[in-house]
Protein backbone atom coordinates (compact mmCIF):
# COMPACT_ATOMS: atom_id res chain seq x y z
CA UNK A 1 0.00 0.00 0.00
CA UNK A 2 2.69 2.08 0.79
CA UNK A 3 4.61 1.47 -2.36
CA UNK A 4 0.99 2.77 -4.41
CA UNK A 5 1.01 6.06 -2.19
CA UNK A 6 4.40 7.02 -2.99
CA UNK A 7 3.61 5.80 -6.74
CA UNK A 8 0.72 8.59 -7.03
CA UNK A 9 2.60 11.28 -5.30
CA UNK A 10 5.38 10.59 -7.60
CA UNK A 11 3.19 10.90 -10.38
CA UNK A 12 1.54 13.89 -9.13
CA UNK A 13 4.45 15.74 -9.08
CA UNK A 14 5.59 14.96 -12.69
CA UNK A 15 2.32 15.84 -13.64
CA UNK A 16 2.71 19.66 -12.20
CA UNK A 17 3.69 22.38 -14.57
CA UNK A 18 5.58 24.76 -12.55
CA UNK A 19 5.44 27.11 -15.31
CA UNK A 20 4.08 30.62 -13.46
CA UNK A 21 2.61 31.54 -16.51
CA UNK A 22 6.03 34.36 -17.93
CA UNK A 23 7.39 32.59 -20.40
CA UNK A 24 10.31 34.42 -20.56
CA UNK A 25 11.59 31.54 -23.21
CA UNK A 26 9.72 33.68 -25.53
CA UNK A 27 10.99 37.19 -24.30
CA UNK A 28 12.84 39.11 -27.21
CA UNK A 29 14.79 41.92 -25.98
CA UNK A 30 15.77 44.73 -28.54
CA UNK A 31 19.40 45.78 -29.52
CA UNK A 32 17.71 49.41 -29.38
CA UNK A 33 20.16 51.83 -26.54
CA UNK A 34 17.25 53.84 -24.52
CA UNK A 35 17.20 56.38 -22.83
CA UNK A 36 15.92 56.81 -19.05
CA UNK A 37 15.54 60.91 -19.41
CA UNK A 38 14.02 62.34 -21.83
CA UNK A 39 13.62 66.19 -21.39
CA UNK A 40 12.08 68.99 -23.02
CA UNK A 41 12.87 72.94 -21.92
CA UNK A 42 10.20 75.55 -23.25
CA UNK A 43 10.72 79.52 -22.57
CA UNK A 44 7.77 79.73 -20.06
CA UNK A 45 6.94 83.40 -21.77
CA UNK A 46 6.80 82.37 -25.57
CA UNK A 47 6.36 78.04 -25.24
CA UNK A 48 9.23 77.78 -27.73
CA UNK A 49 11.75 75.16 -27.16
CA UNK A 50 14.91 75.90 -25.99
CA UNK A 51 18.21 75.14 -27.27
CA UNK A 52 21.28 75.12 -25.79
CA UNK A 53 20.29 74.11 -22.26
CA UNK A 54 22.90 72.68 -19.62
CA UNK A 55 21.03 69.78 -18.07
CA UNK A 56 22.72 67.83 -15.43
CA UNK A 57 21.60 64.89 -13.76
CA UNK A 58 22.62 63.21 -10.67
CA UNK A 59 22.42 60.37 -9.29
CA UNK A 60 24.42 60.04 -5.83
CA UNK A 61 28.24 59.71 -7.03
CA UNK A 62 27.11 59.73 -10.80
CA UNK A 63 26.49 62.94 -12.69
CA UNK A 64 25.96 63.22 -16.21
CA UNK A 65 24.97 66.14 -18.72
CA UNK A 66 22.40 65.69 -21.04
CA UNK A 67 23.26 65.49 -24.58
CA UNK A 68 20.95 67.40 -27.07
CA UNK A 69 19.53 65.44 -29.84
CA UNK A 70 18.22 66.78 -33.11
CA UNK A 71 17.66 67.79 -35.97
CA UNK A 72 13.80 68.15 -35.01
CA UNK A 73 12.24 68.80 -31.70
CA UNK A 74 14.78 70.05 -29.36
CA UNK A 75 14.61 66.82 -26.81
CA UNK A 76 17.53 66.15 -24.35
CA UNK A 77 18.37 62.55 -23.42
CA UNK A 78 20.47 61.11 -20.60
CA UNK A 79 20.78 58.34 -17.95
CA UNK A 80 20.93 55.56 -21.32
CA UNK A 81 20.25 52.09 -19.29
CA UNK A 82 20.85 53.65 -16.01
CA UNK A 83 18.28 53.00 -13.64
CA UNK A 84 18.29 55.77 -10.53
CA UNK A 85 16.97 58.13 -8.45
CA UNK A 86 17.85 61.32 -10.30
CA UNK A 87 17.66 65.31 -9.63
CA UNK A 88 17.97 67.38 -12.30
CA UNK A 89 19.88 71.40 -12.31
CA UNK A 90 18.35 73.03 -15.65
CA UNK A 91 20.03 75.96 -16.89
CA UNK A 92 20.05 78.42 -19.36
CA UNK A 93 21.29 81.59 -19.68
CA UNK A 94 18.80 84.55 -19.14
CA UNK A 95 17.08 82.07 -17.21
CA UNK A 96 16.10 81.02 -13.77
CA UNK A 97 17.83 77.81 -12.73
CA UNK A 98 15.20 74.93 -12.02
CA UNK A 99 16.38 72.14 -9.53
CA UNK A 100 13.74 69.17 -9.63
CA UNK A 101 12.46 66.56 -7.29
CA UNK A 102 14.00 63.38 -7.34
CA UNK A 103 12.74 60.98 -10.53
CA UNK A 104 12.86 57.53 -10.05
CA UNK A 105 14.18 55.78 -13.76
CA UNK A 106 13.30 52.07 -13.25
CA UNK A 107 13.77 48.88 -15.92
CA UNK A 108 12.16 46.10 -17.08
CA UNK A 109 13.33 43.34 -18.27
CA UNK A 110 15.07 44.26 -21.21
CA UNK A 111 15.40 48.41 -20.78
CA UNK A 112 15.24 51.28 -18.70
CA UNK A 113 11.49 52.71 -18.92
CA UNK A 114 11.77 56.54 -20.29
CA UNK A 115 10.61 59.18 -18.27
CA UNK A 116 9.09 62.00 -20.93
CA UNK A 117 10.03 65.67 -18.93
CA UNK A 118 9.27 68.87 -19.66
CA UNK A 119 10.07 72.10 -17.63
CA UNK A 120 8.99 75.74 -18.75
CA UNK A 121 12.25 78.27 -18.11
CA UNK A 122 11.37 81.58 -16.64
CA UNK A 123 13.17 84.66 -18.11
CA UNK A 124 15.49 86.58 -15.63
Amino acid sequence: MMKKLILLLCLALVSCDFNDGSNDDDLVCTAQFVYGLVVTVKDASTGEDLEGVTITAIDGEYEETLMESGPGPVVYLGAGERPGNYTLTIQKEGFQTIVSTFINVTADVCHVVPQELSFNLQPN
